[in-house]
């Protein structure tokens, strides 16, 4: 197994940096938790490292079998020499040290840094002194980076030490001698290594049983990965600072770099701070895929506020019950909603809407072309229509909302009766004004991973719209198991087409958030027309193209695709639908790209499944978990695990799976249970670990001992209605009713 790297990207001068012994011993336990090592285990730590281990093992010692420290002095007092060399700024520094043949791994002011406030205070005579663990010392003959005596010091402090010095060597003895240092290791730890070796391949193959899809991964795909305590508008930060002038977002032909982003985003924070949102608030955004969406949802993170996205092709009743619902005090949409935004506003909470225009971020030239082939520009669904006279006008800056709610109106409805309503008082403002008075610093948005980041609704298609919290760490590590997914995809080269709805789940995680975490571009495409996603392709060249079937279908069908220089398109993940194989073939045929399934849901952020991008892909197959991901299929009637190839209700487990339902704890209570999610849809696994979904559990029909899915009784009538093509120019139309009828008796 590789070693795992725990990294948090540097946004401030290496000499802040926040280093302590106990701070990287908290590393290492974080490390040694996510890979869940089994206890007690052999610790081995070089140089500083094994000052780590040992604070490890002062802090641990049941955890710890054996403790094999190499080249690790008491005190790391560099020599006189090295210590004039490190006063020697960079690049020079760094010149010199290859010149005498000292190997560097960081620059030298994390080097100096790193010595002067961790390494020199740290006092091995006290510390090693208190070891009780089984403990080796490896030194190496020629050791002199740090003075010698404190070398030998070591194995005399460590009571019941075991040591041995490795001849013709130095500082880095396990580079230099690799065989002998690991046979005094084993000879150390041989005694106890054929037992741990028994128990660990016991363990392997019991977590094979219990998760079989594991042996089909990607060989560079890990089975976990690790929780992240960063948050979502970090990686945006972070990718400012390592890109500030890549594209982030690519807008029909207009470009907003990584820097200018972030700083836009720092604007509509203050913005929105400046309103009086405060933490755990909610921002409600109501917009079509254009680049104030994305502003509008990192800005609402870094001000600590809950995003609450709504889809402008919904309706109109659906989108106030979201309102009304969050509670949210801020709405962001479109100058063209302004009368629906008069209707959904009633009965809510929101007491500041600010406004902006499709065409704020298009070219000049071409906004007026341009913002008619936007969708989502003008309300999906209208009941009424309002006189000028009638629309809200702003309060003063000195009226407090609450004390002025609503006031009445008429409104002119579409059969041209009037009703007399609440008119809705909020203060209303345009978007660029109101960015352009505020500063550009950062913000602390004073929330952490566990914090909740985004209030998404699901579509209500078997129930009423739920409110479905996900956390920042919930919708990170959905982030971090699809980019590990993707192994080659490259930090900072990639284009992804950003055809999904942003409002939508599936958008949010698989175009927006994986763009910010690879430093990628986003081509945002806020329309679904073939001929425009086509020439978008053509323009921007994206790498990676989430999407759905039918959209794959109609780009594979169109007259003369492959003049739109399709083949840039590397990695295709559908979902939303099944892939037809056809489908696939055609498409992979096109792009020499891959194209596989997938398969999530909203209350997992959403991504729990796929198959893999270059292994066994199997066809009406989702695929199998992502790394970190759980999933069984259980008995929807006695909730007991079934066998292979039965079909039951999908679980799923993992750390991408929601906090719960917003003000609806009995519905939590009846989907989450015992850390699994119940995710409502019928499936079956088959003896490799392959997943396939066969119908939503609430469709399925009883018939006294018979179990009927509406997808058996959609397959009959399709071969019904198409016939089924016997051999050459021969159709039969079978007769199948008789059968049908039978099965509903």
């Amino acid at each position: 197994m590789p070693a795992p790297t725990v990294k948090k990207p540097i946004l401030v001068s290496p000499t802040s940096l926040p280093h302590t012994i106990n701070g990287l011993v908290d590393d290492l336990e974080t490390v040694l938790k996510s890979l869940d090592v089994q206890h007690p285990f052999s610790l081995i730590g070089h140089s500083f490292g094994g000052a780590i281990a040992t604070e490890y093992a002062l802090r641990h010692p049941e955890n710890v079998g054996h403790l094999v420290l190499i080249a690790v002095p008491t005190r790391f007092i560099i020599r006189p020499m090295l210590r004039r060399l490190m006063n020697i700024p960079d690049p020079l520094f760094s010149r010199l040290a290859k010149l005498v043949g000292i190997v560097l791994y960081a620059p030298q002011r994390t080097l100096k840094h790193m010595h002067d406030r961790v390494m020199l205070v740290w006092n091995g005579d006290e510390r090693l002194q208190q070891l009780r663990v089984s403990t080796l010392v490896i030194l190496g003959q020629r050791d002199t980076v740090f003075l010698r005596q404190h070398y030998e010091d070591v194995p005399h402090t460590i009571p019941n030490a075991h040591s041995t010095i490795i001849p013709v060597s130095a500082h880095l003895v396990q580079l230099e001698r690799p065989d002998a240092v690991n046979r005094a290791i084993r000879r150390f730890i041989e005694p106890k290594l054929a037992d741990a070796k028994a128990e660990k391949q016991y363990r392997l193959a019991a977590r094979s049983l219990e998760m079989p899809w594991l042996q089909h991964y990607d060989s560079d795909v890990p089975d976990t990965v690790f929780p992240s305590q960063q948050l979502l508008h970090d990686m945006l930060s972070n990718a400012a600072h390592e890109f500030p002038k890549r594209a982030a977002l690519i807008f029909f032909e207009q470009k907003i770099g990584y820097a200018e982003l972030d700083l836009i985003t720092n604007r509509f924070a203050h913005a929105l701070r400046e309103l009086g949102l405060k933490a755990g608030d909610r921002v409600a955004i109501l917009l079509p895929n254009v680049p104030q969406c994305v502003i509008a949802f990192y800005g609402t993170l870094k001000a600590g506020g809950v995003v609450v996205l709504g889809s402008p092709l919904s309706n109109e009743e659906e989108i106030a019950y979201q309102l009304q619902n969050s509670g949210a005090q801020v709405l962001l949409t479109l100058t063209s909603y302004r009368e629906l935004t008069e209707r959904i506003c009633l009965n809510s909470n929101v007491r500041d809407v600010i406004y902006t225009d499709v065409r704020e971020y298009l070219p000049i030239r071409q906004r007026i072309l341009i913002a008619s082939l936007i969708e989502g520009s003008e309300p999906h669904s209208t009941t009424a229509t309002l006189a000028p006279e009638n629309l809200v006008t702003p309060l003063p800056e000195d009226t407090a909302p609450e004390k002025a709610r609503y006031s009445t109106f008429s409104v002119v409805s579409t059969n041209g009766t009037q009703p007399v309503g609440k008119k809705p008082v909020y203060r209303e403002y345009a978007l660029q004004p109101l960015l352009r008075r505020q500063p550009t610093t950062p913000l602390d948005s004073g929330t952490t991973s566990q914090d909740l980041a985004l209030l998404q609704y699901t579509s209500g298609t078997t129930d009423m719209p739920k409110g479905v919290m996900l956390s920042h760490g919930n919708l990170m590590v959905n982030v971090i198991q699809q980019r590990h997914w993707m192994p080659d995809a490259r930090r900072g080269h990639e284009i992804v087409l950003g055809v999904l709805p942003l409002s939508h789940s599936y958008g949010i995680t698989s175009c927006m958030n994986i763009s910010m975490s690879m430093a990628a571009s986003l081509a945002l495409s806020p329309t679904r027309r073939t001929a425009q996603v086509l020439e978008a392709i053509k323009k921007h060249h994206p790498t990676i193209f989430p999407g759905v079937p039918a959209l794959y279908l109609a780009i594979a069908n169109y007259p003369k695709v492959r003049s739109y220089g399709v083949s840039s398109i590397k990695v295709c993940i559908s979902g939303s639908a099944p892939l037809p194989v056809e489908v696939q073939e055609a498409f992979e045929k096109l792009t020499k790209g891959h194209l596989v399934e997938g398969y999530g849901l909203t209350e997992a952020s959403p991504s729990t499944h796929s198959n893999p991008l270059q292994g066994e892909r199997r066809v009406g197959s989702i695929g199998i978990p992502l790394p970190s991901t759980q999933a069984r299929i259980v008995d929807i009637k006695t909730g007991e695990t079934l066998s292979p190839d039965e079909v039951g209700e999908l679980l799923i487990r993992g750390p991408q799976v929601m906090q719960g339902y917003w003000q609806m704890p009995e519905e939590t209570a009846q989907v989450l249970q015992d850390g699994w999610l119940h995710t409502g849809d019928l499936a079956r696994m088959d003896e490799d670990g392959f997943f396939t979904i066969v119908d939503r559990k609430k469709d399925i029909i009883l018939s006294g001992a018979y179990n009927i899915y509406p997808r058996d009784v959609e397959e009959v009538l399709e071969a019904v209605d198409r016939g089924i093509k016997m051999w050459d120019g021969m159709y039969a139309i079978p007769h199948f009713y008789a059968s049908v009828t039978t099965l509903w008796s």
